[in-house]
């Protein structure tokens, strides 16, 4: 329950005046946090990526109201605790190439952070402030966020200002902070969406693809800032190859040196340093005991609810904040929408529930899906479905090292699938198989369930990846109807190596007979009961 509201917060705060700073943290924390050397570190691979005279600035996530006063938990940029670790709103990064000043006074990063507000730390939590950054985080030069417009930086002089995206929802001191910068760097103010399109034109667009592209776009082309585009107009206009590689140099042009944020962060966070694959390899290790510990509980007169509750307790159980996207758990009809996220349902019967549920743990995402029969045994149709994206992932997983293409893993999932769909008659051709299986088979994964990493070219020694065939079979499917309403994914977390992947998620069976024999097995949930409500 939240006791009073902000405005009356800042009221009471105005009124007492200065009290004493709200008590230091308990000993009693995590101690398996990244380190500021791992922050460091990366700042220093940033900068080695980074061109000569050139400067690199980020800024924190902005708050999000979640009713009224209500803010939700605040969920830090990734960019920026991966360059910094500091995990407060109101804040920017910069981190310069090469040293500023001479002597003892020189300097090559800088963070500004939230003021430390002994009357709002007693309301909204501790802050860490100038102090708390320099002493836990390893940075000399700090200061408040209130300073930034007064700092001596000329971003002009700069032969490239590296940013990313900066936040239209930003609001309060975060706004001050982006404005500021906006105004010193003499930002140039773009639209969001055309920028947007400028960014898929500039990334994905080839030759090949440019008619797709251009269906893409059309439902924008009406509004001003895409009429007004010179660059757009010109690739409506004429369409094709030559006219492509013109548009993509302007608009790199345009851009500047915004986007080389974005292909440095995709190269740093796309591989994982040691810290990371720990931290990575806890989260998913839970999450997958999280999931083997709801095949024991289920049982068809269970709500999706019910498995969704199980699963976050299992994850509090060992620490984790949270879960590093809303829960998918859905039974029947439910697990052929790919999003599901209602979990609703209150009664599973015999149907086959799809769970993709995983953990956050210390910012970093699990991803893992299983799919179960609430009677402890799958039907022959469930069963053969469930096989084909079993075997598919098998094959998959084989392709899972250094090296590899990357382009190769989803030929091959399309490879086994469509074989697999064309034997049981549903399908009869390879090129019907995206009507059941419309998604990719892998994504990267780390700070943000679907992380920055590069999906061009080959896979590299640890990179952190998924491996999620499926197959949905919506009711009104052209196919026999008891193919109706089984959707089945299984999806795992893999650590690319040298010679082979590493599964991190091996503690949630996989087989549908291992699925069978851990149903069969005892819960720590069974027997629970609750009084009824009145």
């Amino acid at each position: 329950m939240k006791l009073l509201t902000k405005t009356f917060i800042a009221a009471v705060a105005v009124c007492l005046g200065t009290v004493t700073a709200f008590s230091q943290e308990s000993p009693n924390i995590p101690k398996d946090y990244l380190s500021k050397e791992f922050h460091a570190g990366r700042r220093q691979a940033l900068r080695n990526l980074m061109p000569a005279n050139s400067v690199a600035i980020v800024f924190a996530y902005p708050e999000q109201v979640f009713s009224n006063d209500v803010n939700y938990v605040f969920h830090q940029n990734p960019d920026l605790y991966y360059f910094s670790g500091y995990m407060e709103p109101d804040a920017a990064l910069l981190i310069f190439k090469d040293m500023q000043g001479t002597g003892d006074t020189s300097y090559n990063e800088v963070l500004f952070v939230r003021k430390r507000d002994a009357q709002r730390e007693q309301w909204t939590g501790r802050r860490m402030g100038v102090d708390g950054a320099k002493a836990q985080l390893g940075f000399k030069r700090v200061y408040n966020g209130s300073e930034f417009a007064k700092f001596p930086v000329d971003f002009k002089k700069f032969s490239a200002v590296v940013y990313d995206d900066l936040n239209d929802d930003a609001t309060g001191d975060l706004k001050e902070l982006i404005n500021t910068f906006k105004a010193k760097a003499a930002v140039p103010n773009i639209d969001k969406g055309l920028k947007a399109d400028y960014d898929v034109i500039a990334k994905y667009a080839t030759a090949k693809n440019l008619t797709q592209i251009m269906n893409y776009l059309k439902p924008r082309l009406a509004d001003d800032a895409h009429k007004n585009s010179a660059i757009i107009q010109e690739l409506v206009a004429r369409p094709d190859s030559v006219t492509l590689l013109g548009v993509k140099a302007k608009i790199k042009e345009t851009m500047g040196s915004a986007g080389l944020f974005d292909e440095y962060t995709v190269k740093l966070r796309g591989v994982k340093q040691p810290e990371e694959l720990a931290l990575l390899s806890k989260s998913v290790q839970l999450s997958s005991i999280a999931h083997a510990e709801v095949m024991r509980a289920v049982k068809p007169n269970m709500s999706e609810r019910e498995l969704e509750g199980i699963l976050m307790y299992v994850h509090k159980k060992y620490g984790a904040e949270g879960e590093g996207y809303p829960p998918i758990v859905g039974v029947g009809a439910n697990a052929c929408i790919l999003h599901y996220e209602e979990n609703n349902e209150t009664v599973l019967n015999n149907q086959l529930v799809l769970l993709d549920v995983g953990s956050e743990y210390h910012g970093y995402s699990a991803d893992v899906t299983r799919t179960v029969p609430p009677t402890g045994k799958f039907t022959e149709e469930q069963k053969a479905i469930y096989q084909i994206v079993y075997e598919a992932q098998e094959e998959v997983f084989k392709l899972c090292k250094a090296g590899v293409p990357y382009a190769s893993l989803e030929a091959k999932t399309g490879e086994v699938l469509a074989a697999g769909l064309i034997k049981l008659g549903i399908i009869k051709e390879a090129k019907e198989l995206r009507t059941y299986y419309p998604h990719g088979v892998s994504h990267h994964m780390g700070l943000d369930v679907h992380d920055k990493g590069s999906y061009q070219g080959n896979l590299e020694e640890n990179m952190v990846i998924t491996v999620e065939p499926g197959i949905y079979i919506p009711a009104g499917s052209k196919c026999d109807k008891k193919w109706w309403n089984i959707g089945v994914r299984i999806e795992d977390d893999i650590v690319i190596g040298k010679d082979k992947g590493t599964n991190l998620s091996i503690d949630a069976p996989r087989k549908w007979q291992d699925v069978e024999k851990m149903a069969a097995e005892k819960s720590i949930f069974d027997g629970a009961k609750f009084p009824p409500l009145k």
